[in-house]
Parts: C-alpha cells; sequence; structure tokens
C-alpha cells in the first residue's frame, strides 16, 4: 500500500481539476492506497456543509432530476474509506470564513502539508491555471 499527498487549490466548481482530483482520490482509495488531501485557497470550500444541490430552470429540471452532487458529498464518500485524511489549510479557512465542514475534515496548516510530503510516497500539487 503506497500513500499518496494531493495539495489542491481550486474552489467548487471553477474547474475539471477537482473533479480529476477526486477521480485520482478514489481511484488510489479502490487500488487499497492511502490518499492525504490537504486543500488550501478556494479547496477548503469543498468541504462545505451548506453547499445545496439545485434544479436548472433553463431546461426545466428539478433537483431530483438533476441528480447535481456537491463536492461535499464526493469528498464525504471518500473520507468514509478510513484511507482518506482531508486537512483544510487554516490560514485559507479563517480568510473565506470556510469553517463549517462536513464530517472527517479537519483544520491545519502547511507544515501539515509537508510532513505529509516528507512522509509519502509520492506527492501531487494541483494548483490553478
Amino acid at each position: 500500500m503506497a500513500t499518496l499527498t494531493i495539495a489542491l487549490m481550486d474552489s467548487p466548481y471553477e474547474s475539471g481539476t477537482t473533479t480529476t482530483a477526486l477521480r485520482i482520490i478514489d481511484a488510489a482509495v479502490r487500488k487499497g492506497h492511502r490518499v492525504n488531501v490537504f486543500a488550501y485557497e478556494g479547496a477548503v470550500n469543498l468541504t462545505m456543509a451548506d453547499q445545496k444541490p439545485h434544479p436548472n430552470p433553463v431546461k426545466g429540471t428539478s433537483v431530483e432530476d438533476q441528480h447535481h452532487p456537491t463536492t461535499s458529498e464526493w469528498v464525504a464518500g471518500v473520507l468514509k474509506t478510513e484511507l482518506v485524511d482531508w486537512i483544510n489549510c487554516g490560514l485559507c479557512v479563517d480568510e473565506r470564513g470556510a469553517g463549517n465542514w462536513i464530517e472527517g475534515a479537519r483544520r491545519g496548516g502547511p507544515p501539515d502539508l509537508l510532513k505529509w510530503s516528507n512522509e509519502s510516497d509520492n506527492t501531487l500539487i494541483i494548483g490553478t491555471r
């Protein structure tokens, strides 16, 4: 079993980067690997508990028709595996007032990313643009 550390920066729904990162996390976990996720900048909003799915008035579809998952639901799914540890950068959380998280996410800081990187088999930093 390998350990992978991933640092994420993008806010929810702003780019395909978030979806790609969550797919990488899911694939690693399905293979039995441990994954440490360090969310910083806008990525601290990925775990916000107050996210809500929405209808699509342009298409005339309801919330149920849309089946629009939230990033917090995706993250909650991988956190249930117990192979994923998720830290939100406390500095970034404070800047954004983004402290209401789903269960399993925890507060940390840049030293946690450094520690994880030193202890991991590989580290992937996914920045923006």
